[in-house]
């Protein structure tokens, strides 16, 4: 699975090359290419186009997502062609603080749900409505399921309410 924030059309040009890639991998070695190596090759595309004369870079940042051996893995690549490997991570406007946010809220062995509150926590950051969130959770076997407006609506929901305690029980404290 893979997803980006930037340039549409440079997007579409880069997400062509990667899925050439892919072909010509399968067609070679008659197995499909790990997540690191399309990671890996995205980057490299990427950095290309910063070095080539009548060029310009890409102005997109990618997420790759996968599963190794059961797990899964993130991968993140830069227009510099940068690529780093993520447990959590945030691409777009805001990104720094996203990033900051993650890295407190983050621990090892979340279930399902409790990422998926994660996430919607962390969109709430930076989207003033649970209207612009769109959310797809990616399992092993190459299943992905897009999460419904109603099932964002009902996380939103806990999280104001769990907030409204919270801020209830901080002024009653105060009395």
């Amino acid at each position: 699975m893979m997803t980006f924030a930037g340039l549409q059309a440079d997007a579409r040009v880069l997400i062509d090359k990667v899925r050439h890639e892919c072909q010509g991998f399968r067609f070679q070695y008659e197995d499909q290419p790990s997540v690191e190596y399309i990671a890996r090759f995205t980057g490299e595309t990427q950095q290309k186009y910063t070095q080539r004369g009548g060029v310009r870079p890409f102005g997109i940042s990618c997420f790759m997502t996968g599963f190794v051996d059961g797990s899964p893995t993130l991968y993140q690549t830069e227009p510099s062609g940068a690529v780093g490997q993520w447990k959590a991570s945030a691409i777009g406007k805001k990104s720094k603080e996203l990033r900051e946010y993650l890295e407190s809220k983050y621990t090892d062995g979340l279930n399902q749900q409790a990422t998926l509150r994660l996430a919607i926590e962390t969109l709430l950051e930076v989207v003033e409505s649970e209207k612009n969130v769109e959310i797809c959770i990616v399992k092993a076997g190459n299943v992905s399921e897009m999460v419904s407006e109603a099932r964002v609506a009902t996380v939103v929901a806990e999280i104001a309410a769990e907030k409204e305690a919270a801020e209830e029980a901080k002024r009653g404290g105060n009395r």
